[in-house]
């Protein structure tokens, strides 16, 4: 009995580089998927974007500026507390990194399970207490929820 080499894997069977970059899918929720491509444009764009208002403005109408102002805040607070990278991936890409998942799984949490955000978000920024950040998260999740567009995850 001859042992032969295993058949090399085709194309289709091996995961490429960007797949391991981008393990999520985009979220069902469009009010994830709004808050997902704002917080991409802020954090690619920087925090005056006219395409992240414009977005913003469409989807809250008169009452967007405070949405956007604590979005805004939010991307300074991470940006500013942050120890380690925070991988974006292009506003046009289908599918998510691993931090932007987590954002989103702590915004939904933000209000409902504060504890376990708090150490999401511990882990995300690489601070032991990021009780600051969460407060402006949290301000954001109750902005959404308030406008009627509560994000889930």
């Amino acid at each position: 009995m001859s042992l032969s080499p295993a058949p090399s894997p085709t194309p289709a069977q091996r995961p490429s580089a960007l797949a391991a970059t981008l393990p999520y899918a985009m979220p069902h929720d469009p009010n994830a998927r709004l808050l997902l491509f704002a917080f991409r444009r802020l954090g690619a764009h920087g925090l005056n974007d006219a395409h992240a208002a414009q977005v913003m403005l469409e989807a809250f109408g008169e009452s967007f500026c405070r949405p956007l102002l604590l979005l805004r805040t939010m991307m300074a607070d991470l940006a500013r507390s942050a120890t380690c990278p925070i991988a974006i991936a292009p506003c046009c890409c289908m599918r998510m990194t691993g931090a932007e998942a987590t954002v989103l799984t702590i915004v939904a949490r933000a209000e409902t399970a504060p504890e376990a955000a708090r150490l999401l978000l511990g882990d995300l920024i690489g601070v032991r207490r990021p009780d600051g950040v969460l407060a402006s998260i949290t301000a954001l999740t109750q902005a959404f929820a308030d406008a009627g567009r509560p994000v889930t995850a």
